[in-house]
């Protein structure tokens, strides 16, 4: 038995094309004479060799909430049965694609513009992307969603900061109170929680394997998945 896969909503143009009116801060495009090229592969080809549709989920919280661990975790398990997905994490980024980047504001902004732009991408080749940044702004948080459309997923990793600086992994809390860490995310720099997420774990109270069912159960029940 064969889903039956779903068509574009009106109005919404193959990703793959490049549609400006889906793109975000056309003016500080400096390239010129550039034309998007067109695939010969379509959003509904990609559906059906993947098996799946894509999307983005955008894990947002502390260091020390559970993005990391969460994000690998759900990886290994939905790759398990049979999904395409990958894993983009905060630090890996920083060593290749952002790593001329500091964390001032303006680094972070640029940061999670990239990363939304190369989600974006992944999701346009069928695959579901796991992203896992503090992404501490809403605003570029919603600079993201805009580059996904539809396929954004706003995940809350939630967890109180005295729980985050108790667990804190790579003593990066105990650094920042010292100030050796200039605008750390909770102590020296605001973050600003999501105000109405897709979905919300609470890592504080659900264990990791408790989370990564409950991310499962989430992704089932919001990514189309073909059956033989």
């Amino acid at each position: 038995m064969s889903t039956v896969l779903p068509t574009l909503p009106l109005g919404r143009k193959n990703p793959l094309i490049g549609d400006s009116s889906s793109m975000t801060d056309q003016d500080s495009i400096k390239s010129s004479n550039i034309t998007a090229v067109e695939s010969r592969v379509t959003l509904q080809d990609r559906i059906k060799r993947s098996g799946h549709s894509g999307g983005v989920l955008w894990f947002t919280g502390l260091s020390g909430s559970g993005k990391s661990t969460l994000a690998t975790e759900l990886e290994r398990r939905l790759f398990n049965i049979g999904y395409n997905v990958y894993v983009l994490d905060g630090d890996n980024v920083r060593h290749g694609l952002s790593s001329n980047l500091g964390f001032s504001p303006e680094d972070r902004t640029e940061n999670i513009r990239r990363i939304g732009e190369v989600a974006s991408l992944f999701t346009s080749a069928g695959f579901i992307v796991i992203t896992a940044f503090i992404s501490p702004y809403r605003e570029d948080r919603e600079r993201a969603r805009a580059a996904a459309s539809e396929d954004f997923h706003e995940v809350h990793v939630k967890a109180d900061l005295s729980l985050c600086e108790s667990r804190d992994p790579k003593g990066l809390y105990e650094k920042a109170r010292r100030g050796e860490i200039p605008d750390f995310t909770g102590i020296s720099a605001p973050y600003e929680a999501p105000q109405s997420p897709e979905f919300t774990i609470d890592t504080g109270k659900l264990d990791v394997e408790k989370s990564v069912t409950a991310l499962a159960e989430y992704v089932a029940a919001n990514f189309i998945q073909q059956q033989d």
